[in-house]
């Protein structure tokens, strides 16, 4: 498996990890056992998330100015 397929798959389960966090403070929520760790759960995820995500955006174009300075020169 190469690199961008392998973080493919760990962006893939970061959101079901983060959707879980998000449940679980939802949960947390209506039983009014609210505490900070289980309000601050889902952020490790998304920042995960957010990091994986704009690596994945920015991989596309990356690959055309890779590929646009070989071609050029």
């Amino acid at each position: 498996m190469n690199w961008n397929n392998w973080l493919r798959q760990i962006h893939r389960w970061l959101s079901i990890a983060f959707t879980l966090a998000v449940i679980i403070n939802i949960i947390a929520m209506v039983q009014e056992k609210s505490s900070v760790w289980v309000g601050l759960m889902a952020l490790l995820p998304l920042i995960l998330l957010l990091l994986t995500g704009l690596y994945l955006f920015a991989l596309p174009y990356a690959t055309r100015w890779r590929g646009a300075g070989r071609s050029g020169g």
